[in-house]
């Protein structure tokens, strides 16, 4: 078997679905650190600091373009895994026997990936693509910082903002400790502090997310 046929099998859509978890595990790890830099409530200085390395450094602008793919890589993946094994459920006793050996965000993956895409879509089209953009063919960086404090005034964004990383922390209760077991990482003598790291990782990471905008709106940065 050649290796795109053994990545077109099931088991290999899901070692793709745990390598690029993985990946964008990372990702938010960075992502999370450079956003809360806007609670040192410095007027922004820290955050754009951090904002302007990673937009100018080369290394990271590359690693970008593997983000992108890693991030459409996973959403495509987990829809077809989502899709596929939904349409396995043909008789009621297959869905009652789901419900009663997987839990509720288990089995939800693929409605909760959505909701995240919707959120990316949003999210990527306020700040990150604008930005992009103008550095390319514009006048260099944009004000992310005060273009945060303007959007996260509207309380329709700050809503959907929240409603995306409370969707998230339940995505990755489930997809943290799935992308090490997929990986073959979970063994039995790590198996209980990978799953106490995922569920730390799932309440923090989205926690900071969602007091961004929060943060804002109340004023309690400035």
């Amino acid at each position: 078997m050649t290796w795109k046929n053994y990545f077109s099998t099931s088991i290999g859509k899901k070692l793709q679905m745990g390598f690029s978890g993985l990946f964008l595990i990372l990702f938010l790890i960075v992502h999370c650190y450079i956003n809360a830099q806007i609670f040192w409530n410095d007027g922004g200085e820290k955050f754009d600091e951090a904002a302007h390395f990673m937009g100018t450094n080369f290394i990271i602008r590359t690693i970008e373009i593997g983000l992108v793919f890693f991030l459409l890589l996973h959403i495509i993946q987990g829809l077809m895994l989502w899709a596929k094994n939904k349409s396995r459920r043909t008789s009621r006793y297959a869905v009652s026997a789901g419900g009663a050996t997987s839990s509720w965000y288990s089995r939800s993956m693929g409605l909760l990936g959505t909701l995240i895409l919707i959120f990316l879509v949003i999210h990527t089209s306020k700040f990150w693509i604008p930005n992009r953009v103008s550095q390319t063919v514009g006048n260099g960086e944009l004000p992310l910082y005060d273009m945060m404090r303007e959007e996260f005034q509207n309380i329709g964004v700050v809503v959907i903002y929240v409603l995306g990383c409370i969707s998230l922390a339940w995505h990755l209760v489930h997809g943290f400790y799935s992308s090490f077991q997929t990986l073959g990482l979970t063994t039995n003598k790590y198996k209980a502090i990978i799953k106490g790291i995922g569920v730390a990782f799932s309440i923090i990471v989205p926690l900071v997310f969602a007091l961004m905008p929060i943060a804002f709106y109340l004023h309690w940065i400035e």
